[in-house]
């Protein structure tokens, strides 16, 4: 037989219980040991950035853009045009002894493309001593000449130079070219347009002042160009061209297909050729019938033959 004891209430047993008590004071001191070790790792590590930061520029600036290793001591600067090579390593803010790797190559092209002159610009470090720079320049094919006041009341005139993509630029100053300025290029003079349309340094945004560039353009890779020289393009009367040759010819052009216009002179031309007739007035704006005024040939001092024509404005061996 099994006796079994007496079951106990378990609310009255007694457990060991580890009681802490902290005061305030001491918890007060354990959040501030932490809030300290927190903000001395936060401390230490700024410190260590602001060291490796420091410490990595002074490296830097001893052994790259400091060291005399790798100073200019050769500007390698060409142009496929007129502008002195003096004038170019002025524009461009460099000097011999500057430090090749601390140079900014973007600033250098940037300040040189400022030129109106300039159309591009390539800028290239050559370890350890040379800086390349090589310069392509804008071609101006055609004048505007304007009226302007000097000092003292002065009158004088002023003269805008654009390319063929229509931008405006300044005739270089002697002291800017490598060469002399030419008495033989004698670019054609645009007439009818307002000073305020061509800005200095930009782009002309005229319909008409591009048609005409582009119908400059046209005549000098066209056979026409061997024979007359274009002189003025008047752009006063809407819709067409009106050219002058120094031949004493007035030509009418339209706004379009200059290539078929061209051809259609050079046929005019070489009718007026056979039958001894120089042509005073054409208008080739007219497609079909095209009005012509002649004179004879004979009361027309003779033409002289022009050869192909060689730019002022390009280095010949370019």
């Amino acid at each position: 037989m099994r006796f079994k004891g007496k079951r106990k209430n378990r609310r009255f047993a007694r457990k060991r219980v580890l009681d802490v008590k902290l005061s305030s004071a001491q918890r007060r001191q354990a959040r501030l040991r932490k809030a300290t070790l927190v903000l001395g790792t936060t401390f230490c590590l700024l410190v260590g950035a602001l060291v490796v930061w420091r410490g990595g520029e002074w490296l830097l600036r001893r052994f790259i853009y400091e060291n005399p290793a790798f100073a200019i001591h050769h500007l390698d600067v060409q142009t496929d045009g007129i502008i002195a090579l003096q004038q170019l390593r002025h524009w461009a803010g460099v000097k011999l002894e500057d430090n090749l790797l601390a140079l900014d190559l973007a600033r250098v092209k940037r300040d040189l493309e400022l030129v109106p002159m300039i159309r591009s610009v390539a800028v290239e470090r050559i370890l350890p001593h040379t800086l390349r720079v090589r310069v392509t320049e804008r071609e101006p094919i055609a004048q505007f000449i304007f009226p302007q006041i000097r000092a003292a009341g002065v009158h004088d005139r002023g003269v805008y130079l654009l390319d063929s993509a229509g931008y405006v630029m300044l005739p270089l100053q002697p002291h800017q070219r490598s060469r002399p300025a030419s008495t033989n290029d004698r670019l054609p003079v645009l007439i009818g347009i307002q000073p305020a349309d061509l800005p200095p340094g930009g782009q002309a945004g005229s319909p008409e002042v591009r048609a005409a560039l582009r119908l400059i353009e046209a005549f000098h890779y066209s056979s026409m160009a061997e024979v007359v020289e274009l002189k003025h393009v008047d752009l006063t009367s809407p819709n067409v061209l009106q050219v002058t040759t120094t031949q004493g010819s007035e030509v009418t052009f339209g706004l379009n297909d200059f290539d078929l216009q061209l051809r259609r002179w050079r046929q005019v031309h070489e009718y007026g050729q056979r039958v001894a007739k120089h042509v005073v007035f054409l208008d080739l704006s007219v497609s079909n019938n095209v009005p012509a005024r002649w004179l004879e040939a004979s009361l027309v001092p003779p033409a002289t033959p022009r050869p192909s024509r060689q730019s002022y404005y390009r280095k010949r061996n370019v």
